[in-house]
């Protein structure tokens, strides 16, 4: 007696429309089987699972294979040969482990034998029909899905992130929870602190406060820039792509610390051996008068397990910052105007492209020899060459605004955690020098 398994699949879009229900293939097939004297050893079915998927996420078909190796099946029967492949590659790596077992198969409602060398030529024949099939049909959806991101629609089923809706199709913001939204941003820029940022809005909105996660997730997705599935403007921003990268600029490099001190320089200053940031730590100091003194100071956290890295006192990281912000700032300033006025004197690239095309014409119409064209074009390719690349020059007038008039004496009224933020929007990094542990400089943040 021949030893049959049964096997079903059907997608979840697939059994609503056409009604090929588990139940039915289940039914049609048992009954084929018994009205052709198969004993039945196994039924597998896998459901709402498209065959376009990996065959592992097919986990019955991984079973009923298991099963094939384990020779306990000479037969499988399947209601037609979609439901058993929808590609040539998934179809050969299956009949391999089949014919290593003599195990055949067929369908009961389509004439495929694959016990038949003929059988076999029609179902690679139909493989390859139906795989191109299904790649145009997906070439067609993505299609769809690349114009309507293109025209700002949102797809079925998209999941707008808080503080934003879906309505007539398009992602827009939620005005009852727009003010919240603009409330976490504007305060965590005053602190640059997701943790602080949260119980602000907590204690400010009760109830109607977000979960800490949907606050952290502010500063984490780059939709609230505006910026969907790599399309700008797709929505309207809360936040601007530049507020953006300097949030994960600063998360990035976050470190913690023990204690209710509030470091001002912290996550700002670089070990100079493994790059990554110092952490604040208190020495306390106890004095011959008996008084106990305490001094702020950072160290590398990599210090006690990788590496001696540097330890530096608060007091003279400020010292330094306060002593040297305004002069490096100027400098930057000053080198800027100095690589403008030189690509200046360089000349446009525009104009020297036009004196080529000019060239190749007076050339084309025989009016300067071949070697006068040679020597002339070389020498434009050579001055067009030596500009500078267009980039897009930083912006300093913040920064000059920031470091002007009397704001040393505003920077000194300023408790530790006012200090902390002043610095951290001011400021991308603090370096050290690796062998005099001493700061070496620092880089605005722009």
């Amino acid at each position: 007696m021949i030893r049959c398994a049964i096997y079903d699949r059907v997608s979840t879009e697939r059994q609503v429309t056409q009604g090929l229900s588990l139940d039915t293939q289940r039914a049609d097939l048992t009954r084929y089987a018994k009205e052709h004297g198969y004993h039945i050893v196994g039924y597998y079915a896998d459901e709402g699972i498209t065959a376009r998927k990996k065959q592992t996420n097919r986990k019955d078909l991984m079973r009923l294979l298991d099963d094939v190796r384990a020779d306990k099946i000479d037969l499988i029967l399947v209601t037609k040969l979609d439901r058993w492949f929808r590609n040539v590659r998934d179809y050969h790596n299956t009949q391999a482990v089949l014919e290593e077992h003599h195990c055949n198969w067929k369908t009961i409602y389509e004439d495929y034998d694959s016990s038949t060398a003929d059988g076999q030529l029609k179902i690679n024949i139909m493989l390859s029909v139906a795989q191109n099939e299904c790649d145009r049909t997906s070439e067609r959806i993505k299609a769809v899905f690349r114009h309507k991101w293109a025209n700002g629609e949102v797809l079925s089923g998209m999941w707008a992130p808080y503080g934003y809706k879906v309505e007539n199709g398009k992602l827009i913001k939620d005005e009852a929870v727009r003010e919240i939204v603009e409330d976490a941003y504007q305060y965590y820029f005053s602190c640059y602190s997701i943790r602080k940022t949260y119980f602000y809005i907590t204690d400010k909105y009760g109830e109607a406060a977000p979960s800490y996660n949907k606050i952290d997730r502010l500063f984490k997705n780059d939709k609230y820039t505006g910026k969907v599935n790599g399309i700008e403007n797709f929505c309207e921003p809360y936040i601007s792509a530049d507020q953006y990268r300097k949030i994960r600029e600063i998360s990035q490099s976050k470190t913690s610390a023990a204690g209710n001190y509030v470091y001002i320089f912290s996550s700002l200053i670089e070990c100079p051996v493994c790059k990554s940031r110092l952490s604040g730590f208190q020495k306390k100091t106890k004095k011959p008068n008996g008084n106990t003194y305490i001094y702020p100071r950072y160290r590398c956290c990599n210090k006690f397990r990788r590496h001696n890295g540097p330890v530096i006192s608060e007091s003279v990281v400020e010292r330094y910052m306060l002593s040297h912000v305004v002069e490096q700032l100027e400098m930057e300033i000053l080198s800027l105007k100095a690589a403008a006025g030189k690509k200046r004197a360089t000349g446009s690239p525009a104009k020297l492209r036009e004196e080529m095309d000019r060239l190749n014409l007076l050339f084309q119409k025989g009016r300067i020899s071949e070697t006068y064209y040679d020597e002339q074009y070389l020498l434009l390719e050579k001055k067009l060459a030596e500009i500078p690349k267009e980039t897009a020059p930083p912006d300093y007038k913040r920064l000059q605004n920031t470091f002007s008039g009397n704001w040393k004496e505003l920077y000194e009224s300023f408790d530790n955690e006012h200090k902390q933020a002043f610095w951290k929007s001011n400021i991308r990094s603090i370096q050290i020098d690796e062998e005099t542990r001493k700061i070496a400089g620092f880089k605005f943040l722009v």
